[in-house]
């Protein structure tokens, strides 16, 4: 039904942007042949918000992945660097959760590792509504911050890491074949906060797959079953994510969840000090306004990275 309603959008808004263009055409004859020159002022606003709806109908109709249409798991963990890489991968989790609700995305918290001193040493969070993976998917990388840091008492500039991993959430009709033998599962006490039942008892669980070395963890519910069902769903994605990737013919390096976090595998970089800037390393696209996208004013980002990619696809 989601993807039956999504379809129907689409067509739905082609016929409008049709109708408008039509009528546009009409107007413009009319203007001309009265040389109305307030019709005609009007007739060019009304192009520019026609042009704007075209454009965004071109970005959505790059979004036809297998799985782009699906909910979306986004994972961030702090790289090296202590109490600074910590705080680093908090502001970037918060980016997100920002982004996320500016767009009415539902946003659940599924894990938290909180850090020694400040801020996490990973989170993930589960990003509901259409199209969350397919706006997200191209986000999985190294994100790199340059700035002054406020935990040093000298003052000095840190460079920090934190990688962020985005999979579909699998929906109940593909069939992700998991072995109880391949799984280790541990339990232990959450840390987040969720009253006195879920602190005092080994409520939270952690799945390792050991053919591919891939961890996931939950607890975001008081249930030790619960969060089992929630992990499970979670490995499932993220192993529905990595045959996703085989199927695309993108290299090993692409989904190798084992990637070291820090020097060469950024995609994206945040200097706050000397100067402010943000930089897609991938696509240049650039702002100088840092704390805005800090903010979750990511959808330039997003919409240059889904234009590369499909671009890449079409060409190999």
């Amino acid at each position: 039904m989601r993807e039956l309603n999504h379809l129907k959008e689409q067509v739905e808004t082609v016929q409008k942007i049709e109708q408008e263009t039509g009528d546009s055409v009409e107007l413009f004859e009319m203007a001309k042949e009265e040389q109305d020159d307030a019709l005609m002022k009007e007739l060019e606003g009304a192009l520019q918000k026609l042009q704007e709806k075209t454009r965004r109908l071109q970005l959505l109709s790059l979004l036809s992945g297998e799985a782009d249409i699906s909910d979306a798991y986004l994972e961030v963990n702090s790289g090296a660097g202590g109490t600074e890489a910590c705080d680093w991968a908090e502001m970037i989790l918060r980016m997100y959760v920002r982004w996320a609700e500016a767009h009415s995305y539902k946003v659940e918290y599924m894990d938290r590792s909180e850090g020694e001193e400040a801020g996490i040493k990973s989170a993930t969070i589960k990003i509901s509504g259409e199209m969350a993976y397919g706006w997200t998917k191209t986000e999985s990388g190294v994100h790199r911050l340059v700035r002054i840091s406020p935990y040093d008492s000298n003052s000095r500039r840190h460079t920090s890491f934190a990688s962020v991993a985005v999979t579909p959430v699998v929906s109940e009709d593909i069939d992700v074949d998991v072995q109880e033998k391949d799984l280790r599962i541990d339990t232990y006490r959450s840390s987040g906060a969720g009253g006195q039942h879920v602190n005092t008892t080994d409520s939270a669980v952690r799945i390792t797959h050991v053919p591919t070395g891939i961890v996931v963890a939950c607890q975001a519910e008081r249930s030790q079953h619960k969060n089992r069902a929630s992990a499970m769903n979670m490995l499932k994605a993220r192993l529905y994510e990595l045959e996703l990737k085989r199927k695309e013919s993108e290299n090993a390096e692409a989904y190798d969840e084992k990637s070291e976090i820090g020097w060469g595998h950024q995609i994206r970089s945040y200097v706050l000090h000397p100067y402010q800037m943000v930089k897609d390393l991938r696509t240049g696209v650039e702002n100088t306004q840092a704390q805005n996208v800090l903010d979750g004013d990511l959808d330039k980002y997003l919409e240059a990275a889904l234009a590369a990619k499909a671009g890449t696809a079409r060409e190999d």
